[in-house]
């Protein structure tokens, strides 16, 4: 896949297959991750990645807006060290996995997490250190069904500012 056409057909998908993502996928997924862009190459991230079931409900949940998780085959926590711009390192990161697997044939829907009041749960539940920031959960997973809709966008001449807004 190019990247313009992940960029244009990447789907949040909340459905998924009863289907493990192979280990390679998933290795192949962080290493992506990893390569987002960071502010003065301090790549605070850290990556943790849930496979087991009864982890995926309890994070289920505590995310509010993220119940899917449980029927996701895999979970990734971004997290980053509170630094100065952890939050768009992070963001970048989590872009890039989302990206990713749209490449590799995954389906994956990004779950908030920094600010939200689950964060200190879900770091707990984890065992993340404390002076790391959740920024966000990952679910993924082989989707179902294979193709999601298209959501309207608004249309390019509507979003596009020239020299002033």
């Amino acid at each position: 896949m190019q990247t313009k056409e992940a960029l244009k057909t990447r789907r949040s998908i909340r459905n998924f297959k009863a289907k493990p993502i192979p280990r390679n996928l998933i290795e192949e997924l962080i290493d992506c991750g990893r390569y987002a862009p960071t502010a003065r190459n301090i790549q605070p991230w850290e990556f943790v990645v849930i496979t087991k079931k009864e982890v995926l409900q309890k994070l289920g949940a505590l995310a509010e807006n993220g119940r899917f998780l449980e029927e996701s085959s895999c979970c990734i926590a971004v997290l980053c060290k509170e630094t100065k711009y952890y939050l768009e390192d992070g963001c970048a990161a989590t872009e890039n996995i989302l990206l990713a697997a749209a490449d590799l044939g995954l389906g994956s829907c990004w779950v908030a997490g920094d600010k939200k009041p689950y964060c200190d749960e879900v770091k707990a539940l984890l065992g993340v250190p404390a002076d790391f920031k959740l920024v966000s959960l990952i679910a993924l997973g082989f989707a179902q069904p294979e193709r999601a809709a298209e959501p309207a966008k608004r249309a390019l001449e509507e979003v596009l500012h020239w020299e002033k807004f």
